[in-house]
């Protein structure tokens, strides 16, 4: 009876044994899912949701994904006509006449990459790969696997046409060192966009990662341009309401993806002292939309339709 007692206490211990055994090789599995990258990444399920500012209508374009290759360091909004530090590229879509030294008085007739025929110019910090091999600023430049650009309506009301050559600009090149105000949470992945953080994404297999820019759409009414580049285009307030004095246009959003594999060490070019921080990403645009299609543009999200 001892003997029987002995034994039957004998296979718990081993059956607890292999259920440990097992949990560990669970734990660690879920550990190589969900690699330790650094403070600067988080797994897209630690993210919460953001509420979505609604918009009435849609409309939507393409202008490719850089497979060109257009990147240069020129920020033609900040500094026009002169080079950037080589360690902060940019990637370039819609004008194909951005070049170190342009300004926006020069892309006109640049020609474009969008197929409708949009000459205006959208850039953002190349996204680059990175391996223990790379220097401080060095890693492979990723080509996005897609971009979308869409315009969204105002749910508080119409909208009306942007001026030509209006800039706009989302997010903060210097957030780490200005403190981080300005800098826009665009992180995100394809599975649940609505999901958006200040911080590098870690994806599931099979998703996307995402940089969701939504750029400003409450236009004063004067001017196409400021001493900061920011005060002739601001923010709706919570519930989609443009500021008094302003008048609400077409809302940008850009939305660029990667196919990264989980566990990818990813950062985007940044200034000095900037560190590579995911804070500090940022876009800027130029618009040359023709006047006809920037109208068709605004008649169909002032009708609440979903164009492309």
């Amino acid at each position: 009876m001892a003997y029987a007692a002995t034994g039957l206490r004998r296979a718990v211990l081993w059956a607890l044994a292999i259920e440990l055994l097992l949990a560990g090789g669970a734990i660690a599995a879920g550990m190589l899912r969900r690699p330790a990258l650094g403070p600067d990444y988080v797994p897209i399920d630690r993210v919460a949701a953001r509420p979505v500012e609604p918009g009435a209508g849609s409309y939507t374009w393409d202008c490719g994904r850089n497979e060109n290759g257009h990147r240069n360091t020129s920020n033609i909004v900040v500094t026009p006509g002169r080079a950037g530090p080589a360690h902060h590229v940019h990637d370039f879509l819609g004008n194909l006449s951005v070049r170190v030294g342009s300004t926006v008085r020069s892309l006109a007739g640049g020609g474009t990459t969008c197929a409708n025929g949009d000459e205006s110019t959208y850039y953002w910090p190349v996204l680059r790969t990175v391996g223990r091999q790379d220097g401080p600023h060095g890693g492979a430049v990723r080509v996005p696997a897609a971009v979308s650009f869409t315009f969204l309506g105002n749910s508080r009301g119409p909208v009306v046409a942007m001026p030509r050559l209006l800039r706009g600009a989302v997010g903060d090149a210097y957030a780490v060192t200005n403190g981080g105000a300005r800098a826009a949470p665009v992180w995100s992945c394809s599975g649940s966009p609505e999901r958006r953080t200040l911080r590098y994404v870690v994806c599931p297999r099979g998703e996307q990662v995402l940089r969701v820019f939504d750029f400003p759409s409450c236009w004063d009414g004067r001017r196409v341009d400021s001493a900061d580049h920011r005060q002739q285009l601001v923010f709706t307030r919570p519930g989609g309401g443009c500021p008094i004095s302003t008048f609400a246009v077409p809302r940008l959003r850009i939305v660029v993806a990667y196919d990264l594999a989980p566990g990818t060490r990813y950062r985007i070019d940044s200034f000095d002292a900037q560190r590579h921080s995911p804070l500090t990403d940022h876009a800027f645009f130029v618009n040359l939309m023709p006047d006809a299609l920037m109208a068709e543009a605004v008649r169909c999200l002032n009708a609440g339709r979903d164009c492309q």
